[in-house]
């Protein structure tokens, strides 16, 4: 059976020359902001890997085929699909047998990258271990999906709405590498500074490109979460930030939100009790994280 994997001619031609590439998730088009700004978002975020010298190649379903690298009109058709599926490793499969389109979390980006052979992926914040997991259960499939598929992925730490502490504890358990890119403090998505100490730190992103190379020749499966904390001209301190996210939390609660739908709606709510700082920081991080990406990616070609 052929796999439905369709790459772009850049990403191909890339790929075939060795030249950088790196991935970039598609949720953040369909489930984290309105058209037309999503679109304006997703092309600002391909030209920075561009202008970073890496090709992007922002991956998502589109009728049942995994498109790895989005020409401008899928990307343009994508940011006005209203009903796109969020999918994760649970649904990739189910998405595709049934000819649908959806847009891939941070584990279907990692299933769909190394499948095209992409190492290196940029994305905003991981999910993790969600306050009350211990009643809740509630766990993003992020993290199992670091400790077995082998794409080191450069994020702005573990979103704040998170239990940062418990996220850390179980990729720990599952031996994902949690490097934190030039300071020795874990940063918190819109803070540069969640209160916690990084398990490692790394400040040069040729090392990071090595010890992605280690792990495979030592055989180890998983990749490596690098979390690049935000620009402090863009941060939102936690001080500032933790009270909002408070209030999203006690409103999810009363109106029992529950599974997929929790990020999206405490995002949403922080955006107008922030008055769209938290969008702006958002934005942000993500183009600081595809620079960083871009650096990584390019080693790993060199090395």
């Amino acid at each position: 059976m052929s796999l439905p994997l369709i790459l772009s001619d850049e990403v191909k031609s890339a790929l075939n020359k060795g030249a950088p590439v790196v991935a970039l998730e598609s949720t953040i088009i369909t489930h984290g902001m309105p058209y037309p700004q999503n679109l304006e978002t997703a092309q600002a975020v391909e030209a920075e890997a561009r202008n970073s010298g890496a090709v992007p190649a922002t991956i998502a379903v589109l009728n049942g085929m995994i498109h790895v690298g989005l020409e401008a009109g899928q990307l343009q058709q994508l940011a006005q699909t209203p009903d796109a599926r969020k999918l994760s490793r649970a649904d990739l499969a189910v998405c595709l047998a049934q000819k649908a389109t959806g847009a891939t979390t941070v584990a279907a980006t990692m299933i769909c990258a190394d499948l095209a052979g992409i190492k290196v992926f940029a994305t905003g914040g991981i999910g993790g271990v969600h306050r009350g997991a211990e009643n809740s259960f509630d766990i993003s499939a992020d993290l199992a999906e670091l400790a077995q598929t082998p794409v080191t992925v450069v994020c702005a730490g573990a979103k704040a709405i998170l239990d940062i502490a418990k996220t850390l504890e179980v990729l720990e358990t599952g031996g994902v590498p949690v490097i934190t890119f030039g300071q020795s403090d874990f940063p918190a998505f819109w803070a540069r500074d969640s209160g916690l100490p990084s398990p490692l730190r790394m400040d040069d992103p040729a090392e990071i490109a090595l010890a992605h190379h280690l792990r495979g020749a030592l055989g180890l499966p998983g990749g490596q979460l690098v979390a690049n904390p935000i620009p402090p001209i863009d941060e939102i301190p936690l001080a500032q930030i933790g009270p909002v996210i408070e209030q999203a939390l006690a409103e999810a609660k009363v109106q029992n939100i529950g599974q997929k739908q929790v990020t999206p709606f405490l995002l949403a709510r922080i955006f107008v009790l922030t008055e769209g700082r938290s969008l702006k920081a958002n934005i942000a991080l993500v183009l600081n994280n595809v620079r960083l990406g871009a650096k990584i990616a390019a080693a790993l070609t060199h090395s």
